[in-house]
């Protein structure tokens, strides 16, 4: 018992100096800690005494040349003395205080001032940089004025060349333009003056005037002739170009007041005074834009012309056209409604069944009547001929869209007259494709017309009078009518292939063997075949005759077919 009661009694004492050592440690590390945070603190305060102010003003001293920059430096050097003799020494104080709290350990304390001394040397530091950067301004002026005035001297000398190198095309303008640059130079004489008495507030004034003049100077330079070339000459010539033009085209009718090219003229002109008027005095601002935009207004005038002339041609020859199409549809309808009621009485038809005739001919009547009054604005020059064409464009198409509804409606009602004209139309075709069928084979005097030829022939011209035949009775069978007309063209063409590939054959078995005879005396066999292809020619077997010769010759000649024909089949 007692020994367990030493035992338990020996873990709470090495507890105790555990503990005891570690709070030793604790407090030696905190105290290390506050006691670094006082020397950064110093650190940083010496960073800012340290600022080369007084090297700066030392710079300073050698320029002073007049009262004004005299006052300036002993308001810095107060400034400074300020800074080192009150606000240092009062920071050094704080830290002496923040030193006694350290080794007081209260640490409450301590953390309130180390927080109160880092605002004080943040303060100090912006007031110490603020006050050296405006040292630096003035003791590096001349250095930094001279290096811009310097290029300035160097663009101000480029500029007067390139003024020098065309110094005709500023006409008249050349006097004004000299004395700017002659005060650009005196411009420059000022600054030296300035900077030998070491005025740098007037320094900045002067530079910034240098500036602002080459600059002004360098788009005088740059712009001014192509000013006065677009104001005295370019324009008004495109002007006179676009009022010769506009007169001419008004002499040969065309309707072209909705331009007011006269007012718009008129003032181009003004503008080029007030243009002029600004150039005599350097000031371009904005001219080169309005000029440009008047060439760009004027290219478009002549834009709209040749849109003119190119509307009055389409007009003229689309009025034409539409003219006879009108014409042809309104004798059209005009003749459904004279035939109304025979196709009435022969089909059984009702009112109701030809509304959408009635309703199509309304259509035709409005279009007609557009029509006309547009033909009277053309007549009376009120409108241009781009809107002229527009409108007739529109008529074009309403009346493309009521043709399309009639064609509906004559189809509805089974209409047997286009269906006629159709079917004569056709016949006319085939008995031309059947004549140049006949022609074909007078054309090539064949030895032998095979067979075949007039055995199609006979059925082409008994198709053809079978048409011809349905066309004579009354009334007409379409559906047969179209039977027949569809089996003549298919036998005419037929016919047709049919010749033209007889004559063909012959045509070129012929120019083959032609070619052939030349190879009959150095080989027997070519001689052989090409007898026996005459013989075929004669009998009027032409394909076998070509097939026959092509295959001799191709026993001397392996590309006789390419030759001929362009193909390579054998």
């Amino acid at each position: 018992m007692q020994g367990g009661f030493l035992f338990i009694g020996s873990i709470i004492i090495i507890v105790l100096i555990i503990l005891t050592i570690i709070v030793q440690i604790i407090k030696k590390v905190r105290f290390k800690y506050y006691r670094n945070k006082v020397k950064d603190l110093e650190i940083k305060r010496n960073l800012v005494a340290s600022t080369p102010v007084l090297l700066e003003l030392s710079r300073v001293e050698p320029i002073i040349k007049n009262d004004r920059m005299e006052e300036k430096y002993n308001r810095w050097q107060d400034r400074f003395n300020n800074l080192k003799e009150n606000r240092l020494t009062k920071i050094d104080d704080m830290l002496i205080d923040l030193d006694l709290f350290v080794d007081k350990r209260d640490y409450k304390q301590c953390g309130y001032r180390m927080a109160k001394i880092e605002i004080e040397i943040y303060k100090v530091r912006e007031s110490a940089e603020h006050l050296l950067n405006e040292i630096k301004d003035l003791s590096k002026s001349e250095e930094k004025y001279r290096s811009s005035v310097i290029k300035l001297k160097t663009k101000y000398r480029s500029l007067n060349a390139e003024y020098q190198n065309r110094k005709e095309t500023y006409e008249d303008m050349q006097d004004a333009i000299e004395l700017q640059l002659e005060n650009i130079e005196r411009r420059f004489l000022d600054f030296e003056k300035v900077m030998d008495s070491s005025d740098y507030p007037e320094v900045v004034h002067i530079t910034k005037a240098l500036y602002e003049m080459i600059d002004h100077m360098e788009v005088i330079i740059k712009e001014m002739p192509e000013v006065l070339a677009m104001a005295r000459v370019a324009i008004p010539n495109r002007i006179k170009e676009i009022k010769e033009t506009y007169d001419s085209m008004v002499n040969d009718g065309y309707p072209l007041d909705y331009l007011n090219i006269d007012y718009n003229i008129e003032e181009s002109n003004k503008n080029i005074e007030l243009i002029l008027d600004k150039v005599k005095v350097l000031n371009l601002e904005g001219c080169m834009f309005d000029l440009k935009t008047m060439l760009d207004y004027y290219d478009a005038i002549f834009i709209d012309f040749e849109k003119e002339r190119l509307s009055r041609k389409a007009y003229e020859e689309l009025t034409i056209d539409f003219g006879k199409r009108l014409e042809k549809t309104n004798n059209l309808v005009r003749d459904v409604y004279a035939q109304i009621e025979d196709i009435k009485n022969m089909y059984d038809l009702e009112d109701s069944d030809l509304q959408i005739i009635d309703d199509v001919n309304k259509v035709l009547v409005v279009i007609n009547d557009d029509y006309n009054k547009m033909l009277a604005k053309v007549e009376s020059e009120s409108s241009p001929y781009s809107q002229v064409n527009e409108e007739l464009e529109n008529l074009m198409v309403r009346l493309t869209e009521m043709e399309d509804s009639f064609d509906v409606a004559l189809k509805s009602l089974g209409n047997l007259y286009e269906d006629e004209q159709r079917a004569r139309e056709q016949l006319e075709e085939i008995k031309g494709f059947l004549k140049l069928c006949k022609s074909n084979i007078r054309g090539f005097k064949l030895p032998v017309v095979n067979d075949i030829y007039f055995v199609q022939l006979s059925e082409a011209d008994e198709a053809i009078n079978d048409v011809v035949t349905e066309l004579e009775k009354t009334p007409i069978v379409i559906k047969t009518l179209n039977t027949r007309v569809d089996t003549a063209r298919d036998l005419v063409l037929k016919l047709y292939n049919t010749t033209t590939e007889m004559v063909n054959n012959a045509k070129n078995a012929e120019m083959v063997m032609v070619y052939g005879n030349r190879y009959r005396t150095i080989n027997p066999e070519i001689d052989n075949r090409l007898d026996i292809a005459e013989a075929k020619f004669y009998k009027g077997e032409y394909k076998n005759a070509l097939d026959i010769s092509l295959s001799a010759i191709s026993l001397v000649d392996k590309n006789i077919d390419m030759k001929f024909f362009g193909r390579d089949d054998i």
